[in-house]
């Protein structure tokens, strides 16, 4: 699929959000509270263009600077700039000019609102994010929300995440995956393509195009299968399913390729803003404040060298490796061997 295409359609064929033909592109019902509240700020005409399925808001991010692949007409870069606050920057990324200047002729309209400006709108691809006069490892986090599938090269748009990402950084992106690879006649469908469908990737073809740019150990925030409520639609991706999921990606050195024991535990503080009770690393990491949480050594690293780190205690280090970390990693022929009762053979 070219980029005219996808121009095309998010440029001239949607005007506004009620124009989809598949609910791939929403975001889930149940958003917190804080959310709603920035949203709240956010002018009507921006919330009507947004195409996304997901919430692309990590926690901590007061200060940082946040760059927005795939920005369209704003909506999440006027969110994120409330979150980031005025010692913050959020940059937006978008190739589709209609987008790109609704989002601008309401950058006023917000500074007033929040009482400082700090957003910056960059037209361009997400594939060729050197082109942009972007600063080599200078953002704290990257998000997308749910465009990376559009996009013609989607290695060369992770290689230059990385890239752009300081150590210790995140990706932190929702996106929609296929449970197999997308045949090419219904990649090349223009609407399916343009509805986030046949462009997704099939999800262990993420994985891999993960971990060839850098970052090691992909972790899993969320996920809901899509239906996609469009009879006529869902003939033509049949018989593929489809998900929306999040995933966050760390730019660490050191990440092994299995979750390793060395006796590591961190208690979590409490102190993030939007998360006094619990924090959710990811799917299997929900860390309860106040209590000790044992960890391996990749999700240690994901939280002692992070802007993640002062609302952590850690307790331990690397001195004493103990094997795979208990229920992660790989089948240990070790375990196999406890599991069917066998007996050593001398």
């Amino acid at each position: 699929m070219k980029h005219e295409n996808v121009q095309d359609y998010y440029g001239k064929v949607l005007q506004g959000s009620d124009d989809l033909q598949t609910n791939a592109c929403c975001s889930p019902a149940e958003m917190p509270q804080y959310v709603k509240d920035v949203l709240r700020n956010v002018h009507d005409e921006v919330l009507t263009r947004y195409y996304g399925c997901g919430l692309v808001m990590p926690e901590g991010l007061e200060g940082a600077r946040v760059l927005d692949l795939g920005c369209g007409a704003g909506r999440d870069v006027y969110a994120l700039a409330q979150l980031v606050g005025p010692e913050g920057e959020v940059v937006g990324v978008d190739m589709t000019a209609e987008q790109l200047a609704v989002a601008r002729d309401h950058q006023d309209w917000h500074a007033e609102r929040f009482g400082y400006a700090n957003v910056d709108f960059r037209e361009g691809f997400i594939e060729k994010l050197d082109q942009l006069g972007l600063e080599p490892g200078s953002f704290d986090v990257i998000v997308s929300n749910c465009v990376v599938n559009l996009a013609t090269d989607k290695q060369a748009v992770l290689n230059g995440a990385y890239h752009l990402l300081k150590p210790g950084g995140e990706m932190y992106f929702a996106d929609v995956y296929a449970d197999r690879r997308v045949p090419k006649a219904m990649a090349e469908d223009e609407v399916l393509y343009g509805e986030c469908l046949s462009g997704a990737l099939y999800w262990n073809d993420f994985l891999s195009f993960a971990r060839r740019a850098g970052f090691d150990d992909p972790r899993l925030v969320t996920h809901r299968p899509l239906t996609i409520e469009n009879q006529v639609l869902e003939e033509r991706v049949a018989p593929l399913s489809f998900t929306s999921a999040t995933y966050r990606l760390f730019k660490l050195n050191g990440l092994e390729p299995a979750c390793e024991d060395y006796g590591q535990a961190v208690i979590y503080k409490g102190t993030l803003p939007h998360a006094p009770h619990q924090f959710v690393l990811d799917d299997h990491h929900v860390i309860e404040a106040g209590k000790v949480f044992p960890v391996c050594g990749n999700t240690w690293k994901m939280l002692a060298e992070t802007r993640l780190a002062e609302h952590f205690t850690f307790i331990g280090d690397f001195s004493t490796h103990y094997g795979i970390f208990e229920g992660c990693g790989g089948e240990s022929p070790f375990e196999r061997d406890l599991a069917q009762g066998a007996a050593p053979c001398c």
